[in-house]
């Protein structure tokens, strides 16, 4: 029977090679007198970006009490869920480099897709809205705010980097301006990014700490089918992570298909649509067709009074079991706490889905509930 974590349970052990600890190092004790390091991790698919970050952020917990994480990975994030993007604030050493944990962050937007393909533009626009309000609120204290905190940041990217994936990240470094930059390469070479400062125009004259770093695995020439089945599979386990949330972690649960019972009875709330505001990302759907479209899905939940650049604050997601419109009622499951979903009134439906396994419980996402329910009024 399969488990909800023997994914991260069968991973191996991580060897740090002594490249990858000297930038470590490099970064963290590049300057006594400096603000705080800004670095950004770039680099193919696979080749270990994940890895380095825990490994770094670790580094600089040594040093620092807290360490911003910008994620603009929205196909594997690494503290949320697929489909946001994220500014997480890390105070604790992470023990094991292999097991990812799910965090909650001090501001998110959900994007919807795992991929940035479809909407670049307001992909980008997101990852500038979290970075500056970094600069504004986190960064560096000085006369002019003095609240200011001693603060460094990592930002993981996403391992498109060509075509429009790869001006997606120059456009991304352009707008962070770090201070530091780490290229992770791989042996393929025509997989990797271009040799030295790419982001940079030929006449742009600015000191760039670059540093070069190969992967920390040797890389084969035929990627894979089964990287792609991997990716996929690890998703769906980060979306069953997620909603595991909604039950003590003295239930014994722990395997796919107890998740999957213990959802199909879980009381959901009780949500009246005269109080939530629909959007549909990336596409348009009829007005006779929301409502279908909707039902046994998986929505991101909004707060439209707290923004950010005219973008509305997530605070989560929520699978909708059913919709009764003669009642007016939408029927919700999610591990939002009753005092922030009362704030909710914007429901995002974008292309992250219930993953298949949860669905082959009979009765597990059945359409328009009408017993024990919970309100959230």
């Amino acid at each position: 029977m399969s488990s909800i974590s023997e994914a991260e349970d069968s991973s191996p052990s991580i060897h740090i090679p002594v490249e990858w600890s000297g930038a470590a190092d490099a970064i963290v004790y590049y300057s006594h007198t400096s603000p705080p390091p800004i670095v950004l991790i770039c680099g193919a698919k696979n080749c270990g970006k994940t890895t380095f970050s825990r490994y770094l952020l670790n580094i600089l917990l040594r040093r620092y009490k807290k360490v911003g994480y910008l994620d603009t990975d929205v196909g594997q994030p690494e503290f949320t869920t697929p489909g946001f993007v994220s500014l997480t604030l890390v105070d604790k050493l992470t023990p094991d480099l292999t097991i990812p944990c799910l965090k909650t962050p001090e501001r998110c937007f959900f994007f919807g897709d795992i991929s940035s393909k479809r909407d670049p533009k307001t992909y980008l626009k997101y990852i500038s809205t979290l970075y500056d309000y970094y600069q504004k609120y986190c960064t560096f204290g000085n006369s002019e705010s003095p609240a200011k905190t001693d603060l460094p940041l990592l930002v993981n990217t996403p391992g498109w980097v060509k075509g429009v994936g790869y001006d997606i990240l120059v456009d991304m470094v352009r707008h962070i301006a770090p201070t530091h930059v780490v290229k992770i390469n791989i042996s393929y070479e025509r997989k990797n990014l271009p040799a030295g400062a790419f982001w940079l125009d030929d006449d742009d004259c600015r000191e760039v700490n670059l540093i070069e770093i190969d992967s920390a695995r040797q890389d084969s020439f035929n990627r894979s089918i089964l990287v792609q089945k991997d990716a996929h599979y690890l998703r769906d386990l980060r979306v069953m992570a997620y909603f595991r949330q909604c039950f003590s972690s003295s239930l014994n649960i722990t395997t796919i298909k107890e998740l999957a019972n213990a959802l199909a009875s879980h009381p959901p709330y009780q949500v009246p649509l005269s109080s939530i505001t629909i959007r549909h990302l990336h596409c348009q759907v009829p007005r006779t067709e929301i409502f279908y479209s909707l039902n046994a899905s998986i929505v991101g939940l909004a707060v439209s009074s707290e923004q950010l650049d005219n973008v509305p604050s997530s605070v989560g997601l929520g699978i909708v079991r059913g919709i009764d419109t003669l009642k007016g009622l939408l029927y919700m499951i999610t591990p939002v706490p009753p005092s922030i979903l009362e704030k909710v009134d914007l429901l995002l439906q974008g292309f992250i889905q219930i993953p298949t396994c949860l669905l082959q419980v009979q009765g597990c996402m059945s359409p328009y509930m009408s017993t024990n329910v919970l309100s959230t009024s």
